[in-house]
């Protein structure tokens, strides 16, 4: 049984938090993710910190947002499996973040428990992926 004010976990393991702007939903969020998952989402907001300190963060989808002014660039989403890090215009990055997806220039990263996470080549797409164009939802 859940404790008040905890999110629920949708039948994917994503966490359901309410639309919001700023960085206490994105934080909100990390918090609910299960498990290993938790910690891997508090590295890599702060890797996106670190590498775009004036990042605009929102959670919209139950999806926690990351961009600027003209658009967002990368977006984190928890599955029962992993954790998913999605580039929205990935495939102008160097070197291409390796899933490819069904919308076009956007490409993903999906991280496993037992995987080693890279924060150097994460920080590097980070870096590109905020001098690029960023995407209207």
């Amino acid at each position: 049984m859940s404790k008040p004010n905890t999110p629920k976990l949708l039948s994917n393991g994503n966490p359901q938090i309410p639309k919001g702007d700023g960085n206490a939903p994105v934080q909100t969020y990390i918090s609910a993710m299960p498990g290993w998952k938790s910690d891997v989402g508090r590295r890599l907001d702060a890797v996106v910190d670190k590498a775009f300190p004036e990042v605009q963060k929102a959670v919209k989808w139950n999806t926690p947002l990351y961009g600027k002014a003209d658009g967002w660039f990368i977006a984190m989403y928890c599955y029962k499996k992993y954790v998913q890090l999605t580039f929205m215009n990935g495939d102008s990055l160097a070197p291409v973040p390796p899933k490819a997806s069904k919308v076009e220039g956007t490409r993903y990263l999906d991280i496993y428990e037992e995987d080693e996470l890279d924060e150097d080549q994460i920080m590097d797409w980070i870096t590109q992926a905020s001098k690029l164009p960023g995407t209207r939802f």
